[in-house]
């Protein structure tokens, strides 16, 4: 991640400014019809550039050198990228009104969801269950960092606010790694 440091810096930036009017939209609760239209810009626009950010980390792990444009790959399988983001924040928050275990259980198998979509060009339902396999023997590891996010993102809430761009940084580059590490031998035997 360092030696990208500066360059998913500005993507970050760029990414939670494009992101940026679905949190405000979802926080006026006044008024019904900011409301919907947050809900359909996040279904249309912020799911498919959080699997391009995704893509972004993916590309800093393999020692790949990310681009601004990168952050934008998930709209070249756009169908797709929107399909799964539904079905994964759906089945995910299904899991957590069933007494909140199954939610994070789902939340930890989909975690691959977005690399899947963006990296292989996998169809919805593909990368969904392909990401269900692919973290067999890796549940726990992700549920573990997924947890250690928690205290990442709070030490970088209270370093002036500005800390939780770098905070979120390693988190996501954490994911893009084990996700890497998770698939290369799969990419190895398949070749």
């Amino acid at each position: 991640m360092w030696k990208y440091f500066l360059r998913l810096l500005l993507i970050g930036i760029i990414g939670f400014v494009i992101i940026l009017p679905s949190e405000i939209g979802s926080e006026e609760g006044s008024a019904v019809g900011l409301g919907i239209l947050g809900l359909i810009y996040t279904i249309l626009v912020t799911g498919p550039i959080e699997y391009g950010l995704s893509f972004v980390y993916l590309k800093a792990a393999r020692n790949d050198e990310p681009e601004i444009r990168d952050m934008f790959k998930a709209f070249s399988n756009y169908r797709n990228a929107v399909l799964a983001h539904l079905l994964v924040v759906t089945i995910v928050t299904i899991g957590f009104f069933l007494f909140i275990i199954p939610g994070i259980i789902f939340a930890c198998k989909f975690a691959f969801t977005p690399y899947l979509i963006v990296d292989r060009r996998m169809a919805a339902i593909e990368a969904v269950k392909e990401s269900w396999r692919m973290t067999r023997g890796y549940t726990w590891t992700v549920f573990l960092i997924g947890l250690l996010t928690i205290p990442i993102s709070i030490i970088g809430l209270i370093c002036l606010i500005i800390g939780i761009v770098p905070a979120l940084m390693w988190i996501s580059a954490t994911f893009a790694s084990l996700y890497h590490t998770v698939s290369t031998p799969s990419e190895a035997k398949m070749a």
